[in-house]
């Protein structure tokens, strides 16, 4: 399916698995095109991996979950123009699963003037979880959090001259926030702190001084496709430099982008291991995924498929007839909802949802390895 802009030819609809029109409408407006296309359509995929079970089984109260899915082209001022389209036109009882933190952040006051949440934003930016946004619901980590995790875990194994490129954005900001909170424990600065834009950045000036001060590792922070120019530019530049990102690139999409460069870089996850099926979440993930005749699931589709869960759990506790504030009530009334592993908390004052982070190593065969 191509997902078009609302401004130029209307609206592209994502019906689940049913002939009977949907009632119950999510909207998802995110870069199907872009350079996050590839970690999009791996989210969505997973998504609809759950919502097809459930309309399967007869949906939430007899009625069947719509995704309304829709292209931002990734970029924020679209975002806010196809989202207000899907409130206004198409009635969607939430926004769901969209990417980026410039993005999100751009989402905030039509929230608020709609009073319509936003579920799963597929970003970890700490200004969707402090403060607490009465309309926002995570499920997933802050960047910072895994940010820090990742600096902490290369200065442990001596690898203590580290740079980081970030993308000079609201993003780039807050992951290179949660990196320093780790440089910071780890008594170390970083070699090298450069900002780079966030459209068609070139990396060849970057990648040479990272070479000429000898590097032992490299923060990128950036979508999958410039990081995966950044991999290149470091490469023929000479550094051998570990390279860790972070889960915004947890995606299959990513390691394909990577290429021959793809062995060794370090990627950091917020659900557990995709393979790892003493998870009940990670069980149901892929046995419906094989009822499907896909091959497996990735850590991009495991987003998509546990905010799905969420979503639903919100539905099913608002009752027959939601509304989006129903919705949203419902959701801060969630307390240990168990994703299958995992439980998702709720309250007035925090809306994280879960703080699972760990590590993972893109090996040989081009897999994530824990």
């Amino acid at each position: 399916m191509r997902f078009r802009s609302l401004a130029s030819v209307g609206l592209v609809l994502a019906v689940m698995a049913t002939n009977v029109p949907a009632q119950l409408r999510i909207g998802q407006p995110s870069g199907f095109t872009g350079s996050v296309a590839a970690g999009v359509k791996e989210n969505t995929d997973g998504a609809r991996l759950y919502f097809d079970a459930v309309n399967a089984r007869g949906g939430v109260h007899g009625e069947k979950v719509e995704l309304v899915s829709v292209d931002d082209r990734f970029d924020p001022k679209v975002t806010v123009e196809v989202s207000r389209e899907l409130i206004t036109k198409q009635g969607v009882l939430a926004l769901f699963l969209n990417r980026g933190t410039p993005h999100s952040q751009a989402l905030l006051p039509l929230l608020a003037e709609y009073k319509v949440p936003l579920i799963a934003p597929s970003t970890g930016a700490m200004v969707l979880h402090e403060p607490v946004n009465p309309w926002v619901f995570n499920v997933r980590a802050t960047y910072q959090r895994e940010a820090a995790r990742a600096i902490e875990h290369l200065a442990s194994i001596g690898q203590n001259r580290i740079a980081i490129i970030e993308t000079d954005d609201s993003f780039g900001a807050d992951s290179a926030a949660g990196a320093m909170q780790g440089f910071a424990k780890a008594k170390l600065e970083p070699v090298l702190r450069q900002k780079t834009p966030r459209d068609k950045p070139d990396y060849s000036a970057v990648a040479a001084e990272i070479a000429k001060l000898n590097a032992h590792a490299v923060m990128v922070i950036a979508s999958a496709g410039n990081t995966a120019n950044a991999v290149k530019a470091l490469r023929a530049a000479g550094s051998r430099a570990q390279v860790v990102t972070l889960s915004n690139n947890a995606s299959d999409g990513f390691i394909k982008l990577l290429g021959e460069h793809a062995r060794g870089v370090i990627v950091t996850q917020v659900f557990p291991n995709e393979r790892s099926v003493s998870y009940a979440l990670i069980k149901e993930a892929q046995d419906l995924a094989k009822a499907k005749g896909l091959p497996g699931v990735s850590p991009a589709m495991m987003e998509g498929f546990a905010g799905a869960k969420v979503v639903v759990e919100g539905l099913r506790r608002a009752g027959p007839n939601p509304t989006p504030q129903k919705l949203r009530d419902a959701l801060e009334g969630v307390t240990r909802f168990d994703l299958g592993g995992l439980t998702v908390s709720y309250s007035p004052t925090n809306h994280t949802g879960l703080d699972f982070a760990d590590l993972s190593i893109i090996d040989a065969s081009g897999r994530f390895r824990r």
